[in-house]
């Protein structure tokens, strides 16, 4: 098994999936979803690589040294939005696509995440999305990323649902803005609220799984909060709770 568990009292850990063994949660099973981050939980990636295999792969070479030389100039904006938030950080990134067309932006997509993303997800990722399937669960990937990326990545993933940020467009000419809401921190929960309530799932029988403290407010909106691959903070977090920590970055 490419990956560890360490599971909390009441919980079962059958080859890696979670689940509690109560007879109400086992009923309720097929009302369930089970939402996932991505960078950092799903794949080893995050925000910027995607981003700058699009700065690299411009129509000219002069483009590509054009769009290069921005973001070396927006560098310290991005720095500085890092420390304040995800979603300044996001906003001040997604700020590089300004002037990209859709039309690339989409059909660079199946090669972005051919040559970026799927050589880094996780090796115990695409097990950890079957069984929660297998559980008869809705599986929503929930990402701060662009959604013409989440969605091809969702398809390799076997991914039922696609929660992503969406780009502003005018004229077919990317803004450089994103389309509100931005899925980002406390915002992530409200989404995901929302997609329970469409859905019908229920949330106290639902999970969730990220990586990053910045997501406690997703990870606390479910029933089933799971700690994968956490950084320091959200790992501290995790033990004085008991929520079970999974580790997908880690060979046996």
């Amino acid at each position: 098994m490419p990956w560890r568990v360490a599971a909390r009292h009441g919980l079962c850990a059958d080859e890696g999936v979670l689940f509690k063994v109560d007879p109400v949660l086992d009923a309720a099973r097929t009302m369930a979803a089970s939402y996932f981050d991505v960078d950092g939980t799903l794949v080893r990636t995050n925000l910027v690589h995607p981003t700058l295999f699009y700065l690299l792969n411009q129509a000219t070479p002069g483009r590509t040294l054009a769009r290069l030389g921005g973001a070396l100039l927006r560098a310290p904006l991005l720095a500085l939005a890092e420390l304040r938030d995800r979603r300044a950080f996001n906003e001040e990134l997604y700020m590089l696509f300004r002037g990209m067309s859709e039309d690339r932006l989409h059909a660079l997509a199946d090669e972005a995440v051919d040559k970026v993303l799927r050589p880094a997800i996780y090796p115990g990722a695409r097990d950890l999305i079957r069984r929660c399937k297998d559980l008869g669960h809705e599986v929503v990937i929930c990402s701060g990323a662009l959604d013409f990326l989440m969605r091809p990545l969702a398809r390799e993933l076997g991914a039922d649902e696609v929660i992503a940020n969406r780009l502003e467009f005018h004229d077919r000419i990317a803004s450089g803005r994103m389309i509100p809401p931005v899925v980002a921190g406390p915002t992530k929960a409200l989404l995901i609220r929302e997609h329970a309530r469409r859905g019908g799932h229920d949330l106290d029988a639902s999970f969730a799984y990220s990586d990053s403290y910045s997501d406690v407010p997703m990870l606390s909106v479910v029933g089933h909060p799971s700690a994968v691959n956490p950084d320091a903070a959200l790992e501290r977090l995790a033990h004085a709770h008991r929520w079970p920590v999974v580790h997908l970055d880690r060979t046996p």
